[in-house]
């Protein structure tokens, strides 16, 4: 007859197994706010500083290791990619909440105004507008496909309603952007900013 095993030892294994998993659990909340922290930390640093802070700045910053950058982001690329991401997506998020508006040519309008707004010494967002339109015969994919995407149908939505020039593509926009923000990045003033938007929208507007 085969030998039973105390009880004891059958609650240990499974109070091991239990422990085991707690922790697992612990490593990845652990992980993700790490990852969480250096995108925080990177996103503010690139957005002052620009893209040509080394690395291990950004480490230091965060108070981590650089061994724990890396092991999120292996290579300073894709440590920018996922700032640009980051960027991109939260910008996406706010173009579609604008799409129910009433005034489609308004919501088109104040779409723009936010992206000048937000880009305004954001060398970081910058950098996301150059990888989305600052080649307008380069196809894009992914996110910045559907950032561009966003932007299309605010657009289009604005040109059904007469209120911006029918002979306007979504590339003509993101180029006109990039433009924007490249200027004002060597000139932080917000008259300044006011003024080119102010242009750029008065001649985007439908012709009565």
């Amino acid at each position: 007859m085969p030998k039973k095993e105390p009880l004891c030892a059958q609650d240990n294994r499974g109070s091991n197994s239990i422990d085991a998993g707690t922790a697992g659990k612990s490593l990845r909340a652990d992980a993700r706010r790490n990852r969480e922290r250096i995108l925080d930390v990177a996103t503010k640093v690139f957005a002052t500083e620009g893209l040509e802070i080394p690395i291990d700045e950004v480490a230091n910053r965060a108070g981590m290791g650089i061994g724990t950058v890396y092991r999120h982001f292996p290579t300073k690329e894709e440590l920018i990619e996922a700032v640009v991401f980051s960027f991109k997506q939260r910008l996406i998020e706010k173009a579609r909440g604008m799409l129910g508006q009433d005034d489609p040519g308004q919501a088109f309008f104040n779409f723009l105004s936010l992206i000048v707004r937000e880009g305004r010494g954001n060398k970081a967002l910058i950098a996301a507008l150059a990888r989305s339109g600052a080649d307008i015969h380069r196809p894009l994919s992914g996110i910045s496909l559907d950032f561009q995407n966003a932007i299309g149908e605010l657009l289009n939505c604005a040109q059904q309603a007469g209120s911006v020039r029918n002979d306007i593509q979504v590339t003509d926009i993101t180029a006109i952007l990039f433009s924007v923000m490249r200027t004002l990045e060597y000139n932080d003033d917000s008259g300044l900013s006011e003024r080119i938007l102010s242009v750029v929208c008065d001649g985007l507007r439908g012709r009565c």
